[in-house]
């Protein structure tokens, strides 16, 4: 199993329309890309999270299919908008 998991902190001016419309993009992967197992997102809610106030965490069967959600259309649609709204983190690794 291949881990995917990521944090945002908020641009100045991202609205909460767009964060929820980010929430919804990521879940709408669960079903629609081969080889992801799951997908969380929500709020951190940890007081040690450095002002990264979006998380999530994604399944994948193996890092062959995290490489090609890496570059499936949806994900690259997802990224052209949000990227610009985000300064994210993220941590990878094999379980």
């Amino acid at each position: 199993m291949y881990v995917h998991i990521f944090a945002f902190q908020w641009q100045p001016g991202t609205t909460e329309e767009q964060k929820a419309q980010a929430a919804e993009a990521i879940r709408a992967f669960q079903g629609s890309i081969a080889g992801l197992l799951e997908t969380s997102v929500g709020t951190n809610l940890s007081p040690r999270g450095q002002g990264y106030t979006f998380a999530g965490l994604m399944k994948f069967t193996d890092r062959a299919a995290y490489a090609a959600y890496e570059q499936h259309p949806a994900h690259l649609a997802l990224l052209a908008w949000l990227v610009p709204l985000i300064k994210p983190l993220e941590l990878d690794f094999e379980a």
